[in-house]
């Protein structure tokens, strides 16, 4: 972890108004942008599913692969079932 304090947090020693009311400003609009930033959030999920994987594949390989097999299963058959739904 990085010691750089986060983004939203609001530094506590601050005695001007003015200045305080801006830290806290700053820290609700960072928090805002992290929630807001669908396309980051969504990379960083995809990356911490991604080290998972390689994880259990690199200690259960064949638990990997079944996790392939069925992924792929469900994949086809929500296809094929979309594709069944849209022919109608």
């Amino acid at each position: 972890m990085s010691s750089e304090p986060s983004p939203t947090v609001v530094p506590s020693g601050i005695d001007d108004p003015v200045q305080l009311a801006r830290a806290e400003l700053k820290a609700a609009l960072a928090a805002i942008e992290i929630k807001a930033n669908y396309p980051k959030r969504i990379s960083e999920a995809v990356d911490r599913a991604v080290v998972k994987a390689r994880s259990v594949a690199d200690e259960k390989p064949a638990a990997a692969l079944t996790g392939i097999v069925v992924g792929a299963i469900a994949v086809g058959t929500a296809i094929w079932g979309l594709a069944r739904i849209i022919s109608r």
